[in-house]
């Protein structure tokens, strides 16, 4: 196999600091070594695809490269008694797309340990409508839960609702109980989240309002922030006593402006997300949620679809952010 050629998106630097974009042709004996070659059927758009594609080093530093830190297909070939050719297998996460050739590529190669078996209950397509964002959002979810939040407990707040691992969370919260709060900075996004099962979508200006004071008025039993910035230090000033606070992203900031007041006066709890790294274990537990009791309804009405050429033009979309939902590549011929 080592002599096919496949198409993908190319990242590269022919000047320093200088950055350019292609669908080109890339051969398997390109890739990396690994145990497995995956023939990928789709993939999906992230911010930190976008981060990658524009040659941010905090992301990728090697070039030429080919983001994409999802993929979802079948198995080619394996060396390992644990995949066999013909699977229908998810990677997302690891070094995918940000050191390894991602999922922007019609065939990656991986390590084994890197791939988990498509869920039943789960099409190749819908595991990338989901993707990171959506693994991201049952986590964040997961840990609302484990820290004690329940739908009795109070109103929950997603910030930044209608980007990827928003739009996500908001569907997860109302699917199993939770009044969500949905708040984005896109007014004319509101009946979209409502789609969602947001029960109530406030501005940004709203969120911030009042937010100069050390405290502000306690409001959500719990929030999923994918902001950051000044909008994570409001959510911390408005939680309520005993009440916890997941981040997940920086899409405004990775600047945390905040002080210590709502920690050590109303005992609230800041948990990080990290979907990268997240042992394989939790990672299957989780997937066989998105896949059963956490499928939502509203899945197909969360994502468009593209091909590699419409690519280029989502990612300059997502970079001045201007996506909703999710965006699902399409890499079939």
């Amino acid at each position: 196999m080592e002599d096919t050629v496949f198409k993908a998106m190319i990242v590269e630097e022919p000047h320093k600091g200088t950055f350019t974009r292609r669908i080109g042709e890339r051969r398997i004996g390109d890739l990396p070594q690994g145990e497995v070659i995956i023939r990928v059927h789709f993939s999906s758009l992230n911010y930190k695809d976008a981060l990658s594609a524009t040659g941010h080093p905090g992301v990728s530093r090697n070039f030429p490269h080919t983001p994409g830190v999802d993929a979802a297909g079948e198995v080619a070939a394996s060396s390992t008694d644990a995949l066999s050719p013909g699977d229908r297998v998810i990677v997302t996460g690891y070094d995918l797309g940000m050191g390894t050739p991602g999922g922007f590529g019609q065939y990656i190669r991986v390590p084994a340990a890197w791939v988990l078996k498509l869920p039943p209950g789960l099409s190749l397509r819908e595991s990338m409508i989901l993707g990171t964002a959506g693994f991201t959002a049952a986590l964040s979810v997961l840990r609302l839960m484990e820290a004690g939040v329940r739908p009795a407990s109070g109103d929950v707040l997603v910030s930044g609702a209608t980007g990827g691992v928003g739009s996500i969370a908001v569907g997860l919260l109302a699917k199993v109980g939770y009044r969500v709060v949905a708040a984005s900075g896109k007014e004319h996004e509101r009946e979209f989240l409502r789609s969602l099962g947001a029960a109530e979508v406030i501005s940004r200006d709203e969120l911030l309002q009042g937010s100069e004071r050390p405290l502000m008025k306690e409001r959500w039993a719990g929030a999923v922030d994918v902001v950051g910035g000044t909008v994570l230090a409001a959510i911390l000033k408005g939680t309520r006593y005993g009440g916890t606070v997941t981040c997940c992203g920086m899409v405004g900031s990775s600047e945390l402006p905040a002080n210590v007041f709502p920690f050590i006066l109303r005992g609230v709890g800041l948990l990080g997300i990290d979907s990268v790294q997240c042992p394989m274990g939790p990672r299957v537990t989780v997937w066989n949620r998105l896949a059963d009791d956490w499928k939502l309804d509203t899945l197909a009405g969360m994502a468009v679809e593209c091909g590699l050429h419409e690519l280029e033009q989502k990612i300059q979309t997502m970079l001045h952010g201007g996506l909703r939902g999710r965006t699902v590549i399409n890499l079939s011929d």
